[in-house]
């Protein structure tokens, strides 16, 4: 008999294996179906009305959660980050699960704000206080005490941090982004998104602040709300059994995850859509912007940073800027892009050697290692000292020459600079503090390159910011020094009229800087500026801020093409086709498609000469996704394509069913009448069954010709997701070879290869 194969699409469809990529275009019209079928069976009962406002719901219900799941997890985040930082410091000794500000909100209102910018107040006690060595009868014991519990809460919160990734989840080290960036292209890496990654990440990016690492959080916070979007998605069938569905809710919890870092809802959603999203429909905005204000809205109930302000580095710079400060802010955007370049090519360097060497079987040693140097080589210096969130908060302040404020106060008297007449007349002061700032500008610099990719939750958006404020805030130094000193210059437009006043604000210049130096890091841009604008709440320097980054992003793909993301997907080698980029090559679909010539021919099923063994021997011997179906061996007409998956099921459906032998013949075609007849008298006296495939058969496969050019193919995979294209002959239906997006990529660094043996050739 022939037994004609009906198994449920849904379930043979919804599974991929590891490390493959989905078929956006079969899981989209799955999902069209789907819906299709709800409307047909839809009647005047009670049940179907609700099972239809479920599914029209379901997109809207499921975001809902991810956001308040996100919310709720970062501000349990920044709440543990911040009580663990200052242990390092001290303790409260009446409260101990305080931290040193709620330590210190007992005092008087009038020296509250005083006590938590100086760290002293009566309740809080540092180590040394602790074991009875004060700062002014011990001042040398106080020093080594503080350095040896600095140094010793470091190692140990690395340590923490370090042996929960190694043991329960190690996929959730690092930022996180570029395996997003690549997941949302539709590449399949289980347990990526899972639980125990959300857990030990969370936990390990705690620690890993704690530790004083040059390192943020912020960057893993958008790994961590896609996690709770790929587990919130598991309880809605419409986005856990679609990928295709599922990453529409991945890139919403992508935009709640940058909303919750910086407090920027309109950012993150910026972000979700230039940076990390490849399919981003309409009601995906939608459903991502309401995500990240639901996340930002209970991020701002827990209120973590205990203020009146959701962003997290508030500003309110009285001082408009002058038209003469745009060519410092584009110099800055320069200097933001020289050094985005230089770090991600150094630390690619080192990333190469840590893959390629004996270096990466030591992840424990290298986290302690370059702890340890951090810890010993951060505490004298107090820029470096501090923690990185709470150093650009001091940078971006608007501590001028004539402001007293206690941030001021405590930024003067934290950098030496406590005169006015210093400060005035460039004194040494000003000078120490420049060298200070300087000083950490270059051990940041090169302990990031160093720590940005060892095995702990690792951001890089602080230590991007922490180095242009740093940068920025020099700079504005000296402009101040000039327009102080010497206002009647004309290129400070009469802004500057009496001498012995400022008109410059440092904390603006150390914004731009940030700003620039994460734009030469990350290559954002429109995101950015809104991030940026969303984080200090003031929406008077968005000229600036443009400024600087897009001069930031020209210097950088001047020098490289690739931001620090992109670079690692390459160095991962993960299956992601940049839609940022260009394919520049005069080359055909003949040029990167398999077989090549002198390789094996390609594996193709017939429709009707295939038996189930030689299908099993077929599915054995290689790991291909999926197969073409030919008339013969002789007649290479393409019939269509079946993929592995639903081969394997409905296999293992015929042999519970029927009863299959390795002869049975396997069909990809339906019969006529006369045909099934026939059949079924010649198979009367036979033992086994003919199995009919065709309902798992895809009879419109994508196809190109031989002569297709590979810009348009790539176009191809870009826009509409394909998983692969077949290839045939002038336009007719005989099967050449099959082109994937692995053989894309591959292509592309052969052709990359080629011509730069030509241009040195050349040369």
């Amino acid at each position: 008999m022939i037994c004609s194969i009906d198994i449920d699409e849904n379930a043979a469809s919804s599974h991929y294996e590891d490390f493959q990529t989905i078929d956006w275009q079969r899981d989209i019209a799955r999902d069209r179906n789907r819906h299709r079928y709800i409307i047909r069976s839809k009647d005047n009962s009670y049940c179907s009305l609700l099972k239809s406002t479920h599914d029209a719901w379901a997109g809207w219900l499921c975001v809902l959660m991810v956001g308040i799941l996100s919310g709720f997890v970062a501000g349990i985040i920044d709440i543990g980050a911040g009580w663990m930082k200052d242990l390092k410091d001290g303790l409260c000794p009446d409260v101990f699960y305080l931290n040193r500000e709620q330590c210190c909100w007992s005092d008087n209102s009038s020296e509250f704000e005083d006590s938590i910018w100086s760290g002293h107040c009566d309740q809080w006690k540092t180590w040394p206080e602790l074991l009875g060595l004060s700062q002014q009868h011990f001042p040398i014991f106080s020093y080594i005490v503080s350095y040896f519990f600095y140094v010793f809460w470091a190692l140990f919160f690395a340590f923490l941090a370090a042996s929960f990734v190694r043991t329960f989840a190690p996929y959730a080290c690092g930022s996180g982004i570029p395996e997003i960036k690549t997941i949302l292209s539709g590449f399949i890496i289980h347990g990526y998104l899972g639980s125990w990654t959300l857990t030990v990440k969370s936990i390990g990016m705690m620690l890993t602040v704690a530790a004083g690492l040059s390192l943020g959080k912020e960057g893993p916070l958008v790994h961590c709300s896609c996690c709770i979007g790929n587990i919130i998605s598991r309880f809605f069938d419409k986005y856990g059994k679609n990928e295709a569905k599922k990453r529409e809710i991945l890139s919403a919890a992508s935009a709640a995850g940058v909303s919750v870092a910086f407090g920027a809802p309109i950012g993150g959603v910026l972000f979700s859509l230039e940076e990390v999203s490849y399919y981003f429909p309409l009601k995906t905005l939608w459903r991502s912007f309401f995500c990240a204000l639901i996340a930002a809205f209970v991020l701002r109930l827990i209120n973590p940073f205990r203020n009146e302000h959701l962003v997290m580095f508030y500003i309110d710079y009285a001082r408009p800027w002058i038209f003469f400060e745009l060519i410092v802010f584009v110099m800055l955007g320069v200097i933001g892009g020289i050094i985005g370049n230089i770090f991600i090519k150094s630390n690619l360097k080192w990333c190469q050697r840590r893959k390629y060497t004996r270096l990466g079987q030591y992840p424990m040693w290298e986290v302690m290692s370059v702890t340890l140097i951090t810890a010993m080589i951060a505490f004298p210096n107090p820029y470096t000292r501090m923690n990185s969130s709470d150093l650009i908060k001091l940078l971006f302040s608007s501590c001028g020459i004539a402001d007293e404020t206690p941030l001021c106060d405590y930024y003067r008297n934290y950098t030496n600079v406590n005169q006015h007449a210093q400060i005035a007349q460039a004194g040494p002061g000003v000078y120490t503090s420049v060298a200070q700032l300087f000083a950490a500008l270059i051990f940041k610099l090169i302990i990031t390159i160093f720590t940005f990719g060892i095995k702990v939750p690792a951001g890089l958006f602080i230590p991007s910011l922490a180095m242009g404020a740093i940068i920025g805030r020099i700079v504005g130094i000296t402009m101040e020094q000039i327009a102080y000193n010497y206002p009647k210059w004309w290129f400070f437009q009469d802004a500057c009229s009496n001498l012995g006043e400022s008109c410059m604000s440092p904390g603006l210049y150390a914004v731009v800087g940030a700003a620039a130096v994460l734009g030469g890091v990350t290559r954002m841009t429109v995101s950015l500026v809104v991030i940026m604008f969303e984080l200090t709440g003031n929406v008077n320097f968005i000229v600036p801020l443009m400024a600087a980054i897009m001069t930031s992003k020209w210097v950088g793909d001047a020098l490289g093409k690739q931001g620090v993301y992109d670079a690692h997907i390459s160095l991962n080698g993960y299956p992601f086709l940049d839609n940022k980029e260009e394919f520049p090559y005069t080359t055909t679909a003949l040029d990167s498609m398999r077989p090549k010539l002198g390789d094996l021919p390609l594996a193709v099923l017939t429709e009707d000469t295939t038996t189930v063994g030689q299908l099993y021997q077929l599915l054995r011997s290689n790991n291909h996704t999926g197969f073409p179906v030919v008339v013969s061996e002789q007649n290479q007409y393409l019939v269509g394509f079946v993929t592995r998956h639903d081969l394997n099921v409905a296999l293992n459906h015929s042999r519970k069913n029927d009863e299959v032998f390795d002869d049975s013949i396997v069909y990809f075609r339906n019969f006529t009448a006369d045909e099934e007849t026939r059949f079924k008298q010649y198979r009367t006296n036979q033992s086994s069954s003919a199995l009919n495939f065709r309902r798992i058969l895809d009879l419109a496969p994508m196809t190109v010709t031989d002569q297709t050019p590979m810009e348009t193919i790539i176009d191809m995979f870009r826009k509409l997701g394909l998983r692969q294209v077949l290839v045939t002959h002038n336009g007719l239906v005989i099967l050449l070879g099959i082109i994937t997006k692995k053989d894309i990529l591959l292509h592309i660094k052969e052709c990359e290869e080629i011509r730069k043996v030509e241009t040195s050739f050349l040369r």
